[in-house]
């Protein structure tokens, strides 16, 4: 008797020892996905930013431009004045390469609802100008939440 309750202690000792390893891996796992998902959120935002800016700045692509705006900045910037935009753009000409940008990417928690702040230095030949824009990736892709433009004085 004394044999059997003794290996019966061990069997429930092993089985508790099993439990604390898998929900060890399953913690470990769900922190290495966390982790590289806000990883690989930075790096698209970061390059999603650069790329909106040098498709305005350098493309003159409005169709881009319309497509990947947020509801709400489509509403701040119907037609006309993303297409004022492009065409202050391409009377400027194009800016010196490489574009100088200032990029800052933030979660909102600490690793979802990634928002990216842009700040673009376009340097013309005849004058300067800034473009600054947020994005965001609510759901599926990422948006422009926000574009300014601000133009200096003619050297």
């Amino acid at each position: 008797m004394n044999k059997l309750t003794i290996r019966k202690r061990n069997a429930a000792a092993g089985e508790g020892l099993v439990v604390v390893i898998i929900l060890v891996a399953l913690l470990g796992i769900g922190a290495w996905w966390l982790f590289s998902t806000k990883a690989s959120s930075d790096k698209e935002a970061r390059a999603f930013g650069r790329e909106f800016i040098t498709r305005l700045a350098v493309n003159y692509d409005q169709a881009y431009f319309a497509a990947n705006l947020s509801p709400q900045a489509r509403l701040e910037n119907p037609p006309s004045r993303q297409a004022y935009i492009i065409g202050k753009l391409k009377e400027f000409g194009t800016p010196a390469q490489p574009i100088p940008i200032e990029e800052s990417v933030t979660f909102e928690s600490k690793f979802f609802s990634p928002r990216g702040y842009f700040n673009a230095k376009l340097n013309y030949p005849g004058q300067a100008a800034a473009m600054q824009i947020a994005i965001s990736h609510p759901v599926g892709k990422w948006q422009v939440d926000n574009i300014e433009m601000v133009a200096t004085a003619q050297r």
